[in-house]
């Protein structure tokens, strides 16, 4: 039967992980639900103390809190349906919900990857060249590349949404996932979604290896620079940083790289899904403990402003 013969697809049943068992969902839903929560107050937390101590009113925490700002976005975006469908059963979203929360993944991925690599610039100045950074790094250079980064999430998602609205759905109306990602989505449309495919190919090719490319750059520079450092103990301490930021990089790169950046028709749906936990799901709650709550400004700043509130709340007779 031809496909302008079917029944065209309104809305979606997001399968997410049914084929485990009841009990396994239900505890799969509560951790996942956990780590959400953490998720949000950890990248909540590095705002407002951003906002509210001039210490943290820098360069390097202005970026750090617009990617807490931005994963907090970005994990909504998906984790909530996630633990929602096993603990809930609705699976349903209707055509324009999984049209604009495929979007806003994409588009904020893509802001994302650019504020890295804004990042790793951030980090290179500092480390490379500490003399020259508040003349390199002033407000208003921050402001522009992080407005860069926002046009070029915003330009991902008109495109998408306008391709999007031009594929047809009159078949299965199951989406392999649990959240409406590109290869289960795109395999379920009764149009031909070849130039959504290339043109998504290489628009993530060039956001994601041309992001990775430059925070590699800069990350070789600052391993470059710590070498150098006299003093054994700076060194330690400035190769236990690298690593692990270079741990969460490996995560969100390697993850993206082998959904996106090769045709995503290739991957199959299981691979996606388990992946897709990594970026979604893993990456998001790292970042607010890699990034900041281990910094001893940080640190420091957390315990006053506890102490402040403690004072207000209880205050002493």
């Amino acid at each position: 039967m031809g496909a302008e013969n079917e029944t065209a697809v309104t809305e979606f049943i997001l399968e997410g992980f049914s084929g485990l068992d009841q009990r396994l969902q239900l505890f799969l839903s509560l951790l996942l639900l956990l780590i959400y929560l953490t998720t949000v107050m950890g990248n909540a937390t590095i705002i407002f103390l951003m906002c509210v101590d001039h210490r943290l009113q820098t360069p390097m925490y202005f970026f750090i809190s617009n990617l807490a700002f931005l994963e907090i976005w970005f994990t909504s975006s998906t984790s909530i349906k996630l633990f929602v469908i096993p603990s809930s059963g609705r699976r349903m979203i209707s055509l324009s919900s999984c049209f604009t929360q495929s979007c806003f993944y994409f588009a904020l991925g893509s802001i994302e990857f650019v504020l890295l690599a804004v990042m790793s610039f951030d980090r290179y100045v500092a480390i490379c060249q500490p003399l020259r950074y508040a003349a390199i790094m002033k407000p208003e250079l921050c402001i522009h590349l992080v407005a860069a980064a926002w046009v070029i999430g915003i330009t991902v998602l008109s495109y998408r949404l306008v391709l999007l609205y031009k594929l047809t759905f009159c078949g299965s109306n199951k989406i392999h996932h649990f959240f409406c990602d590109n290869s289960p989505l795109f395999t379920l449309s009764c149009s031909d979604p070849s130039l959504l495919w290339k043109t998504d190919s290489v628009l993530f090719s060039v956001v994601i290896l041309g992001s990775l490319c430059f925070t590699l750059a800069f990350y070789m520079g600052i391993l470059f620079c710590i070498l150098h450092l006299p003093a054994a103990a700076g060194r330690k301490k400035a190769f236990a940083t690298c690593s692990s930021h270079l741990t969460t990089l490996a995560i969100a790169y390697g993850s993206c790289i082998a959904l996106y950046v090769r045709p995503s028709r290739d991957v199959s749906l299981e691979t996606n899904r388990i992946v897709a936990l990594l970026n979604t799901v893993l990456y998001p709650v790292l970042n607010p403990f890699i990034y900041s709550l281990r910094n001893k400004t940080v640190i420091l700043a957390l315990n006053e402003a506890i102490a402040r509130a403690t004072a207000q709340l209880f205050p002493s007779s």
